[in-house]
């Protein structure tokens, strides 16, 4: 019988690897061509990997979040019969399976100590937050989950680190730290105990010393490191974050514990651009048929500053800042179920209007369809958001990093002005908006974070109300 090797396929150039999030077929399922056979997910992506044959799935080589390169081998599929094929790979597990040591007492005792001691790392059922990569050193080096969770971390709120895995290994293995005695060594001495009458409860607490790693004080994190207990009483529900608002959640902290974030702020009258996309939006959808909104005319402005002042297309990398020779707009969008993603638009600076609101277009409808490739993703320079979809008239947004400056549109809104004219001034209605520009001080000093976001502001307020399309 045939065995077909189901490898991660490329996603992107710049994509290299994805977490294994759910297996969408188990072992001994039957598998038709081109069906999904597991979920993954990159930082910011999710995506299926369907199969290139049909059989049964007879191996997954990967586990739940798990981490895996592109074109690594993730499962194997037998592409001839069903039956056979999965007879042949239980008769190669039971093989495989070492026949348990038969305890003579205790017997619910003495099963816990086994899974404990020799089954397979499972961490799907821990409280605690490991990393994918502590986790595939835990496997390697044959760690348990109970020793896992008992290791203390010098990481953010006691988060296990890879030093901290790393450390734990080296000291069990000069004898630093007890490790844990094969099954038959604890069963032995459960025995010892049993066959002198001793209580039920102290052999509970034997076993419980055997088993239980003494973990080394070195590496214990500091208690002021310990998240404070939340209050929580009957009526509150507690909700887990999905793996996406965990990413965001990581990518955000991270962001302004490393970039120093300062705010520029200008009003700008917008009044020709309302007027011009009013004139023109219903005869530009029915000949492109595309809707011509806000944001591509906002785009196109920022992204001729960038030409403009190319010290906020840069990105730092420790000490050193890299200039970056393509304009790549990052146009943060919404999801349906309340997160964020951020699509980028390649070489912003060479679309005309109509290309930037075909690719405005295109990138937003596939981030609410959860239908983004990797790579749509990757590349940005610098970006975009639109805080005034929601009402707000401006905002402080995050850096994404390692950019050095997000804009930040607000909304719209008529409001009385002052117009200056040759014959005097006067007070009008006009349109306006706030654009909200935080960046980098550590690269970015206040003159060129002002003059760039003014430069914007510039641009929309020269917008031409004749201009053809």
């Amino acid at each position: 019988m045939a065995r077909f090797e189901l490898k991660l396929p490329k996603m992107g150039e710049s994509v290299a690897e994805a977490t294994i999030t759910n297996w969408l077929k188990q072992v001994g399922d039957k598998i038709e061509a081109d069906e999904a056979v597991l979920e993954i997910a990159t930082d910011k992506v999710d995506s299926e990997v369907p199969s290139e044959v049909s059989g049964v799935l007879v191996e997954q080589l990967f586990g739940k979040d798990d981490l895996v390169q592109v074109g690594q081998t993730i499962a194997i599929i037998e592409t001839e019969g069903g039956s056979g094929s999965e007879t042949s790979f239980l008769v190669d597990k039971i093989e495989e399976t070492p026949i348990p040591v038969e305890a003579i007492t205790i017997e619910k005792t003495i099963e816990t100590v086994k899974e404990t001691v020799v089954a397979p790392q499972d961490f799907s059922g821990s409280d605690k937050f490991f990393s994918p990569l502590v986790k595939n050193i835990a496997k390697e080096e044959n760690v348990s989950i109970t020793e896992l969770e008992n290791l203390l971390g010098s990481g953010k709120d006691g988060r296990v680190t890879k030093e901290d895995i790393l450390k734990y290994v080296d000291d069990r293995k000069s004898g630093i730290i007890a490790p844990l005695q094969p099954v038959i060594e604890v069963v032995e001495e459960v025995k010892e105990i049993t066959q002198e009458a001793v209580k039920v409860e102290e052999v509970k607490e034997v076993i419980k010393e055997v088993v239980t790693p003494k973990v080394a004080v070195e590496t214990a994190a500091p208690k002021s490191n310990q998240t404070v207990p939340v209050s929580v009483n009957g009526g509150d529900e507690i909700i887990e974050m999905d793996r996406m608002r965990k990413l965001i959640s990581g990518y955000m902290v991270a962001s302004v514990q490393t970039s120093a974030h300062v705010q520029s702020f200008i009003e700008v009258d917008v009044t020709n651009i309302v007027k011009w996309r009013d004139k023109v939006k219903t005869a530009f959808e029915k000949r492109e048929g595309e809707k011509l909104t806000f944001t591509p005319i906002m785009m196109e402005a920022v992204a001729k500053a960038l030409k403009d002042f190319p010290g906020m297309n840069i990105s730092v990398d420790g000490d050193y800042i890299i200039k970056k020779k393509n304009i790549n707009l990052g146009m943060a969008a919404a999801l349906p179920n309340g997160n964020l993603i951020v699509p980028v638009i390649k070489n912003a600076d060479q679309l005309n209007l109509v290309g930037m609101a075909k690719a405005v277009n295109d990138l937003g409808n596939r981030a609410k369809t959860g239908k983004l490739k990797p790579d749509d993703t990757q590349g940005g320079t610098y970006t975009v958001t639109n805080v005034g979809t929601f009402g707000s008239v401006f905002g402080t947004p995050i850096i994404n990093q390692p950019q050095v400056g997000i804009l930040a549109l607000g909304a719209i809104r008529k409001v009385p002005a002052v117009i200056e004219t040759p014959e005097g001034d006067f007070i009008g209605i006009r349109q306006k908006m706030f654009l909200s520009h935080s960046y980098d001080h550590r690269v970015v000093d206040g003159a060129l974070g002002g003059s760039f976001v003014k430069r914007v502001a510039e641009y929309l307020e020269a917008f031409d109300v004749d201009r053809d399309i």
